[in-house]
């Protein structure tokens, strides 16, 4: 799924409304108040997700994401304070107002629409099946008919497993790295996964292959609380970074292709 062509950015964003740093907001006032006053972005993330974002060598965080929150935040003028977190308590967290954003690969549904704003897509994706190498699996969504299939809790894989393949075994995850073992010990049949995420993941672990094709094809958006003058600022800086090609050159050098669109 392409998503239309965003528009060009004004000029002279008005993202210059940072001159009023420093002070404290008035009650009731937008996120974004608060985000100027206080200097500092905060972002949710698992940290555990790569290669969007996981913990490197040196146990920085790192990962396209954790890239594009500290573009977004610079091009905000503030900087990025990183929260990491299970998926399941990432919009719990947003909720109880500890982060401002969640950036994590949130897939943009009508339900999550519902609740929350998100920002316009920033990676366009797809569901992708992963599978153990030289074991029979299912190579497209009917495969997964009475299967035991892993899918990280309160994803959207796991909400699209539900509505879409009912009599499948569905087996939740709080982590990567637990489910990718029980596909190994053939404790489950199945991994659903981000396409992207799947790409890098065989490349470095040769014992799984991504079986079949992508399919339901899905937009990822910084998800906020309901706060339209958040979001705007937020849809400002996206497309700022659009527009000056860093967020392309971050898609470049995590993926080797422009995933943002």
């Amino acid at each position: 799924m392409r998503f239309p062509a965003r528009r060009a950015v004004l000029s002279g964003l008005g993202l210059a409304l940072l001159a009023a740093c420093g002070k404290k907001p008035d009650a009731g006032a937008s996120g974004w108040d608060r985000i100027k006053a206080s200097g500092k972005l905060r972002v949710g993330l698992e940290g555990t997700y790569p290669p969007f974002n996981f913990q490197d060598k040196s146990g920085q965080l790192a990962g396209f994401e954790v890239d594009f929150a500290k573009a977004l935040a610079e091009q905000l003028g503030v900087k990025a304070e990183f929260s990491p977190a299970p998926f399941a308590g990432l919009l719990g967290s947003l909720e109880s107002g500890r982060i401002d954003v969640v950036i994590n690969q949130i897939t943009i549904t009508p339900d999550r629409q519902a609740k929350y704003d998100f920002s316009e897509p920033y990676t366009v994706s797809g569901i992708q099946i992963i599978a153990l190498k030289g074991k029979p699996a299912p190579t497209g969504p009917e495969g997964l008919t009475g299967k035991k299939v892993g899918v990280g809790l309160g994803t959207n894989y796991e909400q699209w497993l539900r509505a879409n393949v009912p009599t499948a075994d569905v087996r939740t995850y709080d982590d990567d790295p637990t489910k990718y073992q029980d596909l190994r010990a053939g404790r489950i049949d199945a991994v659903l996964n981000d396409r992207l995420v799947a790409a890098d993941f065989v490349k470095t672990s040769p014992e799984f292959v991504a079986s079949g094709q992508p399919f339901a094809a899905q937009g990822s958006g910084v998800a906020m609380k309901k706060d339209p003058a958040l979001k705007v600022v937020i849809n400002q800086a996206i497309n700022a970074l659009r527009a000056n090609g860093k967020l392309a050159a971050i898609s470049q050098q995590w993926f080797g292709m422009d995933v943002t669109q």
